[in-house]
Formats: C-alpha cells, structure tokens, sequence
C-alpha cells in the first residue's frame, strides 16, 4: 500500500520519531522512504560574514540529513535524500511538491518541529503540510 514514504526531517525529536515512523510502514509494506530536509535560509544583508553563516546552515543541515539516512541504513531500509535550500517558500508547498515529483504514497511528519508548537496544535509547518500535501500524511507526535 505505501511504497514510497516522503519523511520530513529537521533534527527535532519529533522529527526524529516521524523517521522512525517512516521506516517502520516502510518495513511493513516492502517500501522505500525519501529523506527531505528543508534547509530556511536566512538572507543577512550587508557584512562580511553572509557567506560563513551560510556555510555553517548547509552543515547543520547535512548533518540532518546523514544522521537520517544513518538511521534508514541501520533499520535496513532503502532509502535516499533529498535537501532543499528554501528562499522564502512556503514548508507545506515544498514537501508537496517533493511528494508529488517522487510519486510518494505517503508523507510522514513530526507534529511539531523545530520551531516548536507555537499556538496551533499541531505546528505550523506540520499544517501546512497537512492542508498542501496530495497523499495522505501521517503526522507523529
């Protein structure tokens, strides 16, 4: 049934359960799971530093992403990745069309990510993907 699992991941332990989610519907249904880290990008403007602040964004963010795709190595499954440098686009926009473009089954998601729950229940980048996405998605709180 799901063959294809898009996992969104930003190294919050929400995240990291929705991973984990992810790859056991993975190893129950004989499927493959997409790792997707959306890396926001803070444009700094003026100074001299603009591109070390941007260096050390795109580390942390591969750093996500390998210890993600160190998880899936580990628990057996076949997976790849995907990381998206975004400049102002919308998170819910970008995991759908991520899903869309891979084919994707099914999205996981942590119910609240890094940028914690503010004032709605589920978060507001876990909503927004919820209200975008064109398959349905499994939200792991």
């Amino acid at each position: 049934m799901f063959k294809r699992i898009l996992v969104a991941v930003d190294g919050s332990a929400p995240s990291d359960k929705a991973l984990d989610a992810a790859l056991a519907v993975a190893r129950e249904h004989g499927g493959r799971v997409r790792v997707l880290h959306v890396a926001a990008e803070m444009l700094h403007v003026g100074g001299s530093d603009s591109d070390e602040v941007l260096g050390i964004g795109q580390e942390a963010a591969a750093r996500v992403v390998g210890r993600a795709m160190a998880t899936a190595a580990a628990a057996g499954i076949d997976a790849d990745k995907m990381l998206f440098h975004s400049f102002g686009e919308r998170l819910g926009d970008i995991v759908a069309n991520a899903a869309r473009s891979w084919g994707a089954d099914l999205v996981v998601v942590g119910s609240h990510g890094r940028q914690g729950a503010g004032d709605t229940p589920l978060g507001s980048g876990a909503g927004q993907i919820i209200r975008a996405a064109p398959v349905p998605v499994l939200v792991v709180r």
